[in-house]
């Protein structure tokens, strides 16, 4: 049996919306066409791939073959690459959109030359693995953390930047003045989470471990919205990469955290069943910058990670050799 790509392409982009009308928006065709190609594909393969009932979704032989549909699309577009010269694309889905993550990422790439990046919509881990696992993306560049249920069972990662973090408060707040904080300075402030608290692992561990009890979350809408929120509230605080660019004209203060340091664990993400060309590169490329920038330094004295991240560490120490934990200054 010959696939014809035109089909597959129809099966993944209907499967990634769950709406024919959107789907052939997307792929600029007619809802008719669309479903002329669903059933012409499903025909070929002698299975129902959608449930049409109330909307529609896949059947069990529809989640089996999306993820080799993808990898069969992606095997397409490297044969074309491979006579083009233009070489493949890496589809990379990033989320914690409002630490910035693709400024980590575009440090890592530059030094490789051009390598083209096809940033992907992340919502948040979970999701993105869920593309991973799927075949909807190539690689993922976030902060990873365990899923329930083993759902992120089959993907690979690469811890590949500790970054420090600091508080953020408003100019009114009563430890606006402060040249550095502990993270104990905050247990009478309220911790505020720029989106439900139960899918920010981080600032849940962080006021976890030092004893912050007021929170307060809401939904994600944008870094303005967080601005205006710690501006009006005095009683506010967020964490904040302290590499990661603030509004100039905010009048926010960024107060570096000490004794100990707390850190952003930014990683890699992928499935190693389904390794994309370039994948060697950009892990060459991310260790080159971090060892030059110093992204992985950590002294347990100094610093703190939550527990979920020390093995993501110890594991990245063994594959380096390194034989323990490297000393330095603030991190860059």
């Amino acid at each position: 049996m010959d696939l014809d790509l035109a089909l597959v392409r129809a099966f993944t982009t209907t499967a990634g919306t769950l709406h024919f009308g959107r789907a052939a928006e997307e792929l600029r065709t007619s809802q008719q066409a669309l479903s002329k190609r669903i059933a012409r594909l499903e025909e070929l393969l002698a299975v129902r791939l959608f449930v049409r009932k109330g909307g529609i979704r896949l059947t069990e032989a529809g989640e089996r073959f999306l993820p080799a549909a993808h990898e069969a699309l992606a095997a397409g577009e490297r044969a074309i690459a491979a006579v083009s010269g233009s070489g493949p694309a890496v589809r990379i889905d990033t989320w914690g959109h409002l630490y910035a993550p693709m400024r980590t990422v575009a440090q890592a790439v530059q030094a490789l030359g051009p390598v083209r990046l096809e940033p992907g919509p992340g919502r948040d881990w979970p999701s993105v693995a869920q593309s991973l696992l799927h075949g909807g993306t190539d690689l993922g560049f976030g902060r990873v953390h365990p899923l329930p249920g083993g759902r992120d069972a089959g993907l690979t990662q690469r811890l590949v930047r500790l970054e420090p973090v600091d508080a953020v408060v408003g100019p009114e707040h009563p430890l606006a003045g402060a040249d550095a904080l502990r993270p104990a300075d905050l247990r009478e402030c309220t911790l505020w989470c720029p989106a439900e608290l139960t899918r920010l692992d981080f600032l849940r561990r962080f006021a976890d471990a030092f004893g912050i009890t007021r929170r307060q979350d809401g939904p994600n809408l944008g870094l303005d919205h967080l601005v205006q929120h710690l501006r009006g509230d005095t009683a506010c605080f967020t964490l904040f990469p302290a590499d990661a660019p603030l509004p100039d004209h905010a009048g926010l203060r960024a107060i570096p955290l000490v004794e100990p340091v707390p850190l952003y664990a930014w990683s890699l993400a992928w499935r190693e069943s389904a390794r994309h060309p370039l994948l060697d590169t950009l892990l060459r490329g991310f260790t080159e910058t971090g060892r030059s920038r110093r992204w992985l330094d950590y002294t347990p004295r100094r610093d703190w990670l939550p527990d979920t991240d020390h093995a993501k560490l110890a594991v990245d120490q063994e594959r380096r050799g390194s034989g323990g934990v490297r000393a330095g200054g603030r991190h860059s």
